[in-house]
């Protein structure tokens, strides 16, 4: 079984990054002291669409793994073309293929845990577990196809990370097929950089608007099969099935969820509200943060008396339809303006002119998306589960996972005599 043991060379890894990062991010709270988490250190990074590198959240639980890129390959198995190339080097993954950027808003899918009441899992984010950058490199359709996979029809496909474990399981994540052939990419570089050692170095699997977790880095293999990943389904030493069927699942308490080989449907909220029992985190709930004013210092309104309220909204596969802000803790809302790039999978910008009066005010955004799904005020209750969703809550889940509740994302914001 996976352990949450505490990991000595985490602290290492965080000094490494956050001086790498030049203070564009900060450690984040970890319990069993396991992963290595940071953030992004500052509200204000959500006032922009592109997240720079420095800026950009890092969360994994095995230490980075000593990488020679020479040396690497992606090994292809399952229901591939056996008498094609099975293992591909870097230089083949770069020079064989097309070469296609994506954008993509990825969320790690514990982001808000530490707004659960009471605490539950191990790393407490708030909200700074998310950032939108430019990933490039090669189609898994491009590949894939080229091995002879052609009709993507109940089955899916395998990612497994190349990153050590102390124990005697193997991370490995499992995606339909058909969304990886639709716009997933073994990514090299990130923001026109080369990939950096903590986001996946030599090469990451990019899931354009699925939860962080998805999107497995230091990839070594592609496995095509008609199931999710299962305890012994692949062949190879160790445990396979935690990160798939028991972590990164929502449940409430005390309760072990059953492993399922598939499921129908893959929309996060749409298996919340009852398509299955105890929900995987693939595509991300609808959210949005304020992003300036970032509360840290007193704001004075223009000459015209308003002060632009600036901010991000995403819903992972689907498109944002709506954003509101309040100015007054939730008792009134308003409709602000969603502007700028708009890629499926990633954040859109908005922006709102408020009219303060001085003093201080708590300032919300709530985003709607195009399902008519919008983002619920408050996390629930433990024993609350199936009936959150309908009273305006988020779930509370043993876990932590995927929650989007607007109210513990506010910001505090001083206003002063112009």
């Amino acid at each position: 079984m996976a352990t949450e043991q505490p990991r000595e060379s985490r602290h290492e890894e965080i000094a490494a990054i956050c001086e790498r990062k030049a203070g564009g991010v900060s450690e984040t709270r970890d319990e069993a002291d396991k992963y290595t988490v940071v953030g992004a250190a500052r509200r204000g990074t959500y006032a922009n669409w592109l997240t720079p590198i420095e800026e950009h959240f890092v969360c994994h639980r095995n230490d980075i793994p000593d990488i020679d890129a020479d040396a690497w390959a992606v090994s292809l198995r399952g229901d591939v073309d056996a008498d094609s190339n099975t293992d591909l080097t870097m230089a083949e993954i770069r020079d064989d293929y097309p070469t296609v950027a994506v954008a993509h808003t990825m969320e790690c899918a514990g982001n808000g845990r530490g707004q659960h009441r009471p605490e539950t899992g191990s790393v407490q984010w708030g909200y700074e577990a998310a950032g939108t950058a430019f990933w490039t490199g090669t189609p898994v359709s491009s590949i894939l196809r080229e091995q002879g996979v052609k009709s993507p029809a109940g089955k899916w496909l395998t990612a497994i990370g190349g990153d050590p474990s102390d124990g005697d399981d193997v991370f490995a994540r499992s995606i339909p097929l058909s969304k990886a052939l639709d716009d997933c990419i073994l990514a090299y570089e990130m923001n026109g950089e080369p990939l950096p050692e903590e986001h996946g170095f030599p090469v990451r699997l990019i899931v354009p608007g699925w939860y962080g977790v998805n999107n497995v880095k230091w990839v070594e293999e592609l496995r095509v099969t008609d199931s999710m990943v299962t305890e012994g389904s692949l062949d190879r030493p160790g445990e396979h099935a935690y990160w798939q069927q028991v972590s990164y699942r929502l449940h409430p308490e005390g309760v072990e969820p059953d492993a399922l080989e598939t499921i129908d449907t893959f929309d996060t909220w749409e298996q919340l509200e009852g398509a299955v029992e105890h929900p995987y985190t693939f595509d991300v709930n609808v959210m949005s943060l304020v992003g300036a004013p970032d509360g840290e210092s007193p704001v004075t309104p223009k000459s015209d008396g308003t002060v632009e309220v600036r901010g991000v909204a995403w819903a992972g596969d689907d498109a944002v339809e709506k954003i509101e802000i309040s100015a007054d803790g939730g008792e009134s809302w308003a409709n602000g303006e969603l502007f700028g790039p708009e890629y499926t999978g990633a954040w859109r910008l908005f922006r709102y002119d408020w009219e303060p009066d001085v003093g201080t005010h708590r300032l919300l955004s709530r985003a709607t998306d195009e399902l008519g799904r919008r983002q619920p005020a408050s996390i629930s209750e433990p024993e609350a589960w199936r009936e959150a969703l309908p009273n305006d809550e988020f779930p509370w889940n043993e876990g932590g996972f995927a929650a989007n509740a607007y109210e513990p994302n506010g910001v505090e914001v001083e206003v002063e005599k112009n």
